[in-house]
């Protein structure tokens, strides 16, 4: 029986979260990064939570000197702000994407697949968006997250080895699938060969998820048996 490793980004693929991290972390930023602008001209898709931070620091030539204590102060401080953002009344509510449920069912029913997460999330952060639309962080056995490495194309990797124990190896090339909505989550499993399946539920388009070497490219998620004949093929 062939296995397979299928790791799913969060944001913009499996839900949006009403703009909740986006205003968590300029909450917090807002302390050190007095210009807005700023927020303007960083992205934050296809990044982890850390290098938005870095990023954002650096651009508002803010004196430091890479310290992790300063990141990690942040970061706690971005994840209590996340939590109460998430359930906000007079905020946006997050929302699930198309054809989430039905893949994710179909998947955990299939012997041959091992769910996992590959987020620029936190865990915690990564926990706590999936929890905000009802889907329970255990139906994931394995992950890799902003706070593995603040590297996006470390995480693949890392989700991988987290998988050796459910597959008696440690998975690569195609018996690995990134389900993404970013050039960034197509990419980043390169390294180990990975299969990667685009939705454009984001903010890139199909054509650009397509220059980016994805295997597959769909409009939205709903298409479950194609997909996990993409996956399994």
């Amino acid at each position: 029986m062939q296995r397979k490793l299928v790791l799913f980004d969060i944001d913009g693929t499996i839900l949006l979260s009403g703009g909740a991290g986006r205003r968590a972390l300029v909450r917090v930023m807002s302390t050190t990064v007095t210009d807005p602008d700023i927020f303007g001209r960083i992205r934050f898709d296809g990044k982890t939570d850390p290098q938005i931070i870095v990023e954002l620091l650096r651009e508002a030539g803010h004196e430091w000197s890479g310290e992790q204590e300063l990141i990690e102060e942040l970061s706690d401080q971005y994840l209590d702000l996340l939590e109460s953002e998430l359930t906000a009344d007079d905020a946006p509510p997050p929302t699930l994407m198309p054809g989430v449920i039905p893949l994710l069912d179909a998947l955990h029913q299939d012997a041959r697949a091992t769910l996992g997460l590959v987020t620029g999330n936190l865990a915690r952060g990564a926990v706590l968006k999936l929890r905000s639309v009802g889907i329970d962080p255990d139906r994931f056995v394995v992950g890799a997250f902003g706070s593995d490495s603040s590297h996006r194309p470390d995480l693949p990797a890392i989700a991988a080895n987290r998988a050796e124990p459910h597959f008696g190896r440690i998975p690569s090339g195609h018996d690995v699938v990134i389900i993404g909505d970013t050039p960034a989550d197509i990419t980043c499993g390169q390294a180990i060969g990975a299969k990667a399946i685009a939705v454009a539920t984001g903010s890139y388009s199909a054509d650009d998820l397509r220059d980016a070497g994805a295997y597959l490219v769909l409009d939205d998620l709903m298409e479950t048996s194609r997909i996990l004949d993409v996956i399994f093929g």
